[in-house]
């Protein structure tokens, strides 16, 4: 049943762009399911440099977290890139799904943005605070809100691999309100709810600066920070193929690094593998 909903919603949300790309398998071309940004603008700054490779890369735009996951375990699509390893795991284990990280390429610091209140100190009893409906990127919103004093998770949660919901909250003072909702829909809830917890590239879209505007958010240093990297995912085995060793090799090259800097003024951060 969850599999015949997704391929609805593949039809829905891609038909034109699956005829163009779809079972793209040579050496040469390079097919990606991307989120707008910042995904598909980095692969888009990538694209003349694997060019140069012998390469011609496509990427397609999806504006949800399911169909670029089914494209790539279909092989409609090489590969994907918007999602974090703990997301890609879950995916895994709930759909049955083939798909590995075949390198980390960066991260998007979570935020805590005005929604109703523009102040932290405003915070009162009862207020509301959206935070991501899919399991892994709420627990992240979860310990955004711990770290800033706001509630108190159970001890011994694991981040890669637990569920964790407003039900692991053991201390709530101000009586928080949790409002789960879909990740892409938060920043519509502005004039509602009296903050927003969102992923970095939906801030982005919404029009917000990690650095101007987030009343909190993830510090580089932070645990979060490590586990929740934006990885290029493919299906088992192809992490193999030289073509997708050349896409992670570019997007982590020292010209997309500095692009990454330069564009997004801290709300998009390269990746680096830290040395054994």
């Amino acid at each position: 049943m969850k599999k015949s909903i997704s391929l609805v919603l593949v039809g829905i949300l891609a038909a034109g762009a699956l005829s163009a790309a779809a079972f793209a398998s040579d050496d040469t071309t390079i097919t990606v399911a991307a989120s707008a940004v910042p995904h598909a603008e980095i692969l888009e700054k990538a694209k003349p440099i694997l060019k140069e490779m012998g390469y011609d890369l496509s990427v397609t735009e999806f504006d949800d977290y399911i169909v670029p996951n089914d494209v790539v375990e279909s092989k409609e699509f090489d590969a994907n890139y918007f999602q974090h390893i703990p997301y890609l795991n879950e995916f895994n284990a709930t759909w049955g799904t083939h798909l590995v990280n075949a390198g980390g390429i960066h991260y998007e610091p979570f935020g805590i943005y005005p929604g109703t209140k523009d102040s932290l100190e405003d915070l009162a009893d009862g207020d509301t605070i959206a935070v991501p409906d899919d399991p892994t990127n709420e627990a992240r919103a979860l310990l955004l809100l711990q770290d800033n004093g706001i509630i108190k998770l159970a001890d011994g949660l694991d981040l890669t691999s637990a569920q964790i919901t407003a039900l692991d909250i053991v201390e709530n003072p101000h009586n928080v309100q949790i409002k789960e909702l879909p990740a892409e829909s938060i920043s519509r809830y502005q004039d509602e709810i009296a903050y927003l917890i969102m992923n970095g590239n939906y801030a982005l879209l919404a029009g917000f600066s990690v650095g101007k505007d987030a009343l909190a958010y993830e510090l580089s240093e932070s645990e979060a920070a490590k586990t929740y990297v934006n990885v290029i995912a493919v299906y088992e085995g192809n992490e193999n193929l030289d073509k997708i060793k050349a896409l992670v090799e570019v997007l982590k090259s020292e010209e997309i690094t500095n692009f990454i800097l330069e564009k997004y003024d801290g709300a998009v951060v390269p990746f680096v593998e830290e040395e054994e």
